[in-house]
Formats: structure tokens, sequence, C-alpha cells
């Protein structure tokens, strides 16, 4: 196996699905000559033709538009938003074309079609590169959401969505695009040369949607998060010496809620971290579904850590991102309840 980064990692499965879905194109702003602004399109443009990887014009509403008809007559689009943050223009046509076109056609279409797009703080990106949106797609039905922790995962998801027949939003942690990060921006930046995950099979493999995974086996706590969280609450949970159990969601749509019940009723205890702020976030759906499932066997709330409810801030990011100590802290007071 090739050690890659998740940015390789992403790359090769537009590769691999190019040579073997004649269909799938790609497209979006740089995607083409330039390779997208974080080069995870490098390359496709040369090696397949500008008629199946190429450049649109800045408009986020046409490039859903066009994905959705394209994806309604038979070809397979995979489109990169530069930034989720950009993705309000085309809301609109996510929402009200995309989610629902095998709904409202009784099944005579579909729109297999992937929406790529980066996510999360950590880069000082401030407040219109930094939002976390998960939850806006999560509520749509009709919809799939995904976030990969790694760049095995980020490959064999990426295939799997791209094979879909209906439309995905393929949620991309930019802070973890190079190196696991842990949380702590004083470090230095650990490459992803060195992580256990970053062994990415060459050719073509598939991580099914909707199947979560357990990162750190343990029994005193469950913690259940995605996305670069993920390596946070391993950090804190190795820095503060408790016995947690840490489940990478990697799908939220459709949700593995067997694997999150399993946890905590072995554990008794639930802290939730995400790194999208709190109210209505996410973590409000995990609370609801582990309170109906496991109620008899919480030995104490459930929890979360989240970021604040606010824009995402520039001067003061590494207060807003929730850090290995803020979960840390969560999980003593989830064990002393």
């Amino acid at each position: 196996m090739t050690s890659r980064t998740m940015i390789e990692a992403i790359r090769d499965a537009h590769d691999v699905m190019m040579e073997r879905e004649p269909n799938l194109v790609v497209f979006g702003e740089d995607v083409g000559f330039f390779g997208g602004v974080f080069r995870c399109t490098k390359g496709l443009q040369k090696k397949f033709g500008s008629h199946r990887c190429f450049d649109t014009p800045i408009s986020e509403n046409g490039i859903v538009g066009a994905a959705v008809g394209m994806a309604a007559y038979g070809l397979r689009p995979c489109v990169e938003i530069q930034f989720s943050d950009y993705m309000y223009p085309a809301f609109d046509q996510i929402v009200s074309e995309a989610a629902r076109l095998r709904y409202r056609s009784a099944g005579d279409f579909s729109a297999p079609m992937t929406i790529r797009m980066p996510v999360g703080g950590g880069i000082y990106g401030g407040q219109t590169h930094s939002q976390s949106p998960e939850s806006l797609f999560a509520h749509v039905c009709g919809l799939k959401t995904v976030m990969p922790s790694n760049p095995y995962d980020s490959k064999g998801l990426l295939i799997a969505a791209i094979e879909d027949e209906d439309p995905v939003v393929f949620l991309e942690p930019k802070r973890l695009y190079n190196g696991p990060f842990d949380g702590h921006h004083d470090r230095p930046v650990v490459p992803w040369s060195s992580h256990a995950l970053s062994e990415v099979p060459d050719g073509y493999y598939r991580v099914p949607l909707g199947k979560a995974t357990v990162r750190r086996e343990g029994g005193a706590v469950t913690i259940v998060t995605y996305g670069t969280m993920v390596h946070v609450a391993l950090a804190a949970t190795q820095e503060s010496g408790i016995d947690a159990e840490v489940i990478d969601l990697r799908s939220l749509v459709p949700l593995d809620e067997e694997a999150i019940i399993e946890s905590v009723r072995k554990t008794g205890r639930c802290v939730i971290v995400h790194e999208a702020t709190r109210i209505c976030g996410f973590g409000a759906e995990l609370s609801a579904v582990i309170q109906e499932s496991c109620f008899y066997h919480l030995k104490t709330p459930i929890r979360r850590v989240t970021g604040w409810d606010t824009p995402y801030p520039h001067a003061f990011e590494w207060q807003y991102f929730p850090g290995p100590g803020r979960v840390a802290d969560e999980i003593r007071l989830a064990l002393e309840d």
C-alpha cells in the first residue's frame, strides 16, 4: 500500500472512478487547469481531458444546478464547492432540486451526484472559510451526508458516494488535509505519513456509507464524534488517561445508530463532540437518539462539546475550536455526575 495525505487519497478516488465510470464528470471553480484550491483534482484534466474535468464560472448555484440536470440525464457528476461557506447560493438547488428529484418523480429520475466541499476551521480562515454546516444537510430528506477523518476513509467513502444513486454531500475537514490534527495548534504539524490510516490501497475499494467505526475501545464513557474532532477526542482520552471509547461516525446520514447505542449501553455515559455551533447542531440529534434508546442504561446526563454559538472568529480561533482540554473537562464531568 501507499502512504497518502487526505488530499492525495481524494485525488486518487477521482482517478480510480474516472477510469471505471465513463459518465463521471468533475467540475467546479479552478478544479481543471489549476487542480482545485487544495489541489484535490490536480492532474485530472490533463489525464482525462477538459470534457470530463473542467472549470466553471464563480457560480455555486450554476455548478449544482448543472450537476442536477446532468445527473438526471445519465451523467454522474462530482462537483467541488471551494469552501462550504460558499455553498449558500446553491442551497436551494441542493435542497429543492437534487434532494427531491427521486421523490417528486416517483422514482422515474434520480440524481446520482456528489457535492464535495471543505469544512471546518483551524487554518485561520475566519468567518467565511471555517464553517461546519453539516446539520443543515443532515436535516434535508433525500441527501446523504458524509465526513471522513483520515485518508483511508476519504478514498473509500468518496468512491461509495460517487457510486450512490442519490445525491451525497461529501464534507472534507480541511485541517486534516495534510495531517492528523489533535487540537494543539502550538505544536509541530504531524504528517499523515506517520499515521496508520494514511496507508491507502491502490485501485478500487469502498467504505460503505452509514457504517461507523470504533477508533478506540474503552469502558468508562463513550465519545461520539466525526471529522477533525475524532483526533481531538483521541488526544483528550490519551492525555487525561480516561478509558473512553471513541466512535467515528464517518456518515451522519445514514447514521449508524446501532454502533452508538451498543457503545453507550456498555459504558453508560456519553460525550458528543463536534466543531459546529451547539444550537441545533448534529449533537442535538445524537442526544435524542441516545436518550430514546439508552435511557435506562445512562448513569449520567449526555454532555456536548461544540463550537460556540457565534460566527467563527479569526482573532480567537483557538478559543472557539473545541480542543482536547475542553473535551477532557467534559469527560471528567460525565464521570463525576
